[in-house]
């Protein structure tokens, strides 16, 4: 399994320091992409119109987005305060969308922290929990992948 290379600690803390929406978008395409033809219905039912913010402790990120039309859709203003904010590190998300470590061993052992509505937080760490592992080779087109691969 690829391991999520550090980030430079300059290049951490410049990100840090960027509005949320460019990489806030760029994650809703990630989303849109790999998780949202994952969602049975009724999950999708259950997030529609659900703030999130997800926190990236390192270089202190902040993606803020939401979910309409069964899509992830990136917050354009931060004009009320998110329904589930998840708090972890990049190595750590990687672990847990690469399924290196599960939801609750990464939630158990602090990690993975989520912060607002309780019901909200366990379907999402219970989603996560039963979606495919990520294939970083999903994201290149299928010209680019190697045979096999």
């Amino acid at each position: 399994m690829i391991d999520l290379p550090a980030l430079p600690g300059p290049l951490r803390h410049l990100i840090g320091r960027l509005p949320p929406l460019p990489h806030s978008a760029a994650l809703c395409l990630v989303l849109n992409r790999l998780l949202a033809p994952q969602l049975p219905l009724d999950i999708a039912a259950a997030l529609e119109g659900r703030r999130f913010a997800l926190h990236e402790l390192l270089s202190g990120a902040a993606f803020h987005f939401s979910v309409r039309g069964g899509r992830f859709r990136p917050a354009f203003a931060i004009d009320h305060e998110p329904d589930l904010v998840l708090r972890a590190t990049a190595p750590d998300y990687w672990k847990l969308v690469t399924r290196q470590e599960d939801p609750d061993t990464l939630f158990f052992t602090r990690r993975l922290k989520l912060e607002g509505e309780t019901e909200l937080g366990l379907l999402v760490k219970n989603t996560l929990d039963a979606l495919e592992p990520f294939d970083p080779g999903a994201m290149l087109p299928a010209s680019w992948r190697s045979p096999g691969g």
